[in-house]
């Protein structure tokens, strides 16, 4: 009961990173509105939060350098995750100089300082997952963490949108930055409470890096299958000096980068295209927003079934019903914000392809990748070609696709790199700055001078052609390593 506790104290903090993720991309268009930016410029909302992950990261390993032993090993972990909250929260107090003076370098770099707390967050909140319970079962609670992750960015764009724009959806208009100020004090005030609340909670300030899970502490993908492709690469000698050394390492570090990348460049650029070819007001954006990343909610809970130890025939079962179930939990949440959900019913059909693909890959994360990822082409083109709500449809279906590729990529990436391990996790985690760069991209790209918002997504559809290509040729790559999924069918 204890450690039940404990976790649900941590599991907080796993909500909050994925609601402001995806509450970023109703600040784009109210920005942009409110001070007239170019598209490329209201991209760096997404720029300066996601670059913070790399450059927290980067600042972590030097310091602990610099200090001759890992900083979380001095300070504590518990005691890292609240310092994180406290620099999170120091951001978000720069929304109210930023909507009262109307500058975009102070917001941009309120969430840069948020970013950065989170990414000392994840540095510690991974590991104490895995190490405050069974750490054969340090997957399944890391998999239930990402759920709460997944239902945070579900609800995130919800609820900043109503605390923006008002109760009822379409129903005001944002005239000034005034409105942004409050829904992001109140998150402050929640990231400090949150931090009090860890400081004296019974979550463990050290863990045993000693142990095996040691080498598992970044990643929220790693399965008992990993132990076992780690001997395996072992045991044929193919240990080298350093993590980058192995090719399915540094290909799977720009695979994460274009991954996160397309993900979050796709949802960040869809207000706008909503606005330009469907009339569609900012403050009638949110469900859409939050149905694309309420997708990977859905394809997760679905990825997720193969975990469990039922027979295969339930199953089956599962692979139907629970992807329907998250899709439910999204539109109660829209009702209960009062959002109009008469017009997102059709996307049932669209769940389809989910279940399919999920079926077809039968838990290899190489076949996973180049699946999902050849659906993701298509959805993007499809999105290109067509117009109007097949388009909205098509663009949004994107967050189906990406649901299940970070495990895949992490799984793939980090097989076999045996002592390595964690390096490589953290090099991978490095490597989130891809949704800021190629949202910037898109951002430029889409100027009607160049492409336009429309056909700005083609970034995306070769983001997507590295990651086929990525899920082919790492699967090739392990083999030679004496790797293979084909045998295991659970997991990812």
């Amino acid at each position: 009961m204890k450690n039940n506790r404990a976790f649900a104290t941590l599991i907080s903090v796993f909500f909050f990173w994925g609601f402001v993720a995806a509450s970023n991309d109703i600040l784009i268009p109210v920005f942009k509105e409110n001070l007239n930016l170019e598209q490329w410029q209201s991209q760096m909302i997404s720029f300066a939060f996601y670059v913070a992950y790399t450059v927290g990261s980067i600042l972590y390993f030097g310091l602990s350098k610099a200090f001759g032993g890992d900083i979380l090993n001095r300070i504590g972990y518990k005691n890292g995750i609240a310092l994180g909250l406290v620099i999170s929260a120091v951001g978000t107090l720069l929304f109210y100089p930023a909507a009262e003076l109307s500058s975009f370098g102070l917001m941009i770099t309120g969430l840069f300082i948020v970013g950065l707390g989170f990414s000392l967050q994840q540095t510690a909140a991974n590991p104490l997952v895995i190490s405050i319970g069974d750490p054969a079962q340090g997957s399944q609670r890391l998999s239930m963490a990402g759920g709460i992750n997944n239902f945070g960015t579900t609800i995130g764009p919800l609820i900043v949108s109503f605390a923006i724009f008002g109760a009822v959806a379409g129903s005001a208009k944002v005239d000034s930055l005034d409105a942004v100020k409050t829904p992001y004090l109140i998150l402050g005030a929640a990231f400090l409470i949150v931090a009090v609340i860890f400081k004296f909670s019974s979550l463990p300030n050290r863990i045993d890096t000693t142990s095996e899970t040691a080498d598992h502490s970044n990643s929220d993908v790693i399965d008992d299958a990993l132990l076992s492709t780690k001997s395996a690469a072992e045991s044929i000698g193919m240990t080298k000096k350093s993590a980058i050394a192995y090719p399915q390492l540094w290909m799977g570090m720009i695979a994460i980068f274009l991954y996160v990348g397309v993900e979050v460049s796709t949802a960040s650029n869809l207000p706008e295209f909503m606005r330009v070819h469907l009339g569609t007001a900012t403050e009638d954006i949110a469900p859409y927003v939050s149905l694309f990343w309420a997708s990977l909610m859905i394809g997760r809970w679905t990825g997720a079934v193969g975990a469990f130890n039922i027979s295969e025939g339930l199953k089956g079962v599962f692979r139907f019903l629970m992807p329907y179930i998250a899709f439910g939990v999204f539109l109660v949440a829209n009702q209960i914000a009062k959002h109009d959900t008469s017009g997102l019913y059709l996307y049932a059909f669209v769940i389809v392809a989910l279940i399919a693909a999920d079926y077809l890959s039968k838990g290899n994360p190489a076949r996973q990748l180049l699946i999902f990822s050849m659906l993701g082409i298509v959805a993007l083109i499809i999105g290109m070609l067509a117009d109007g709500m097949v388009s909205v449809y098509a663009f949004i279906s994107v967050g189906l696709f990406c649901s299940t590729l970070w495990p895949c990529i992490f799984t793939l990436a980090i097989a076999g790199l045996g002592k390595h391990t964690n390096q490589g996790s953290g090099f991978l985690i490095m490597m989130i700055m891809g949704g800021g760069f190629v949202s910037l991209l898109q951002g430029i790209v889409a100027d009607d001078a160049i492409l336009g918002i429309q056909y700005s997504y083609v970034i995306g559809v070769m983001c997507f052609a590295y990651l086929a290509f990525y899920g082919w040729k790492a699967s090739s790559i392990l083999r030679k390593q004496g790797i293979t999924y084909d045998v295991k069918q659970g997991g990812h």
